[in-house]
């Protein structure tokens, strides 16, 4: 056993998560924009604000401006079919002032209490308007200082949102990880077994990670990693079922039991390392073959 044998096996397994992780990510980012999950967990905040004026809030021309452009549906990457999509991020300071023109609370300089009470009932129920309200009952009569509050309410909500998403996200995630490792059959264990006996494919495995680490950035395409896949698989490594897997031989019950457990345990371990994400993968090559290094050399030559 040498270290250089252990860490082209290591190189190989952390090539293979990445590549795994791409695709994920790939379908993942897919998957969100066509449904716009952002989106609607971003509305499912607003509507506290607007209540049943949501769709006017939206409607707004500093919100409505805040809109993404994308493909209308899958097919139009064919041609130009392009449209606005549901707003995603919205600034808190645009959205208190989208707020302000809603309720009609930016035709004045300046209210007493009993007008601000009489404009904001004008609003739909809503916790947003629960909030103004009870503000101006506490004395809170000055337009700046509560645009000061609701900024920071909006704020607490617009952070909601985010977490919403991304804890939605995590979990498309980790499905897809499961399934495409269940898909595939990519076991750990015997991609480990593939690597440390052939040195080719792990001096193949180390080359490939070399051109991954030097990309600038972590999310590859579908084409590149197509090519990955298959020059490791010339050479043997067992990514998918439809390779050569060492099956037991003979009948014996023990054996074809250590079989199955090795191998979920080995699908196990695959599907919750690609659930970490490509990114993390891509880090870690990085480290792995030195290109992080070797980029900090480079940056420090270019500044001296």
């Amino acid at each position: 056993m040498s270290l250089p044998q252990i860490a082209g096996v290591l190189i190989g397994l952390v090539l293979v998560y990445y590549i795994l992780g791409v695709v994920v990510s790939t379908l993942v980012q897919i998957i969100n924009e066509s449904l716009e999950t952002r989106g609607l967990a971003l509305e499912k905040y607003l509507l506290q604000i607007a209540g049943d004026k949501l769709i006017d809030l939206t409607n707004l021309p500093q919100i409505k401006a805040l809109r993404p452009i994308r493909y209308a549906n899958w097919w139009n990457v064919f041609g130009a079919g392009v449209e606005e999509k549901r707003v995603e991020k919205i600034p808190a300071s645009t959205l208190v002032d989208a707020f302000f023109d809603l309720s009609g609370l930016s035709c004045k300089a300046s209210y007493t209490a009993d007008e601000l009470v009489a404009v904001l009932n004008q609003l739909p129920e809503s916790e947003g308007k629960q909030a103004m309200l009870r503000w101006v009952q506490q004395g809170v009569t000055d337009l700046k200082e509560l645009k000061g509050r609701a900024s920071d309410y909006f704020t607490g909500l617009l952070s909601q949102a985010s977490a919403t998403f991304k804890a939605r996200a995590r979990s498309l995630v980790i499905i897809l990880s499961l399934l495409i490792t269940l898909l595939l059959g990519t076991d750990t264990i015997q991609l480990a077994k593939d690597l440390w006996t052939d040195s080719g494919l792990r001096a193949l495995a180390d080359a490939q990670a070399n051109v991954v680490a030097s990309q600038p950035n972590a999310q590859g395409n579908i084409p590149q990693i197509t090519d990955l896949v298959n020059s490791l698989t010339a050479y043997s490594l067992r990514i998918g079922w439809w390779h050569a897997q060492s099956l037991p031989a003979g009948g014996n019950v023990l054996s074809w039991l250590g079989f199955v457990v090795l191998k979920l345990l080995g699908l196990g371990i695959t599907a919750v390392a690609v659930s970490q994400g490509s990114s993390f993968w891509y880090d870690l090559l990085k480290k792995l073959t030195g290109q992080r290094d070797r980029v900090a050399v480079d940056s420090a030559e270019a500044a001296g």
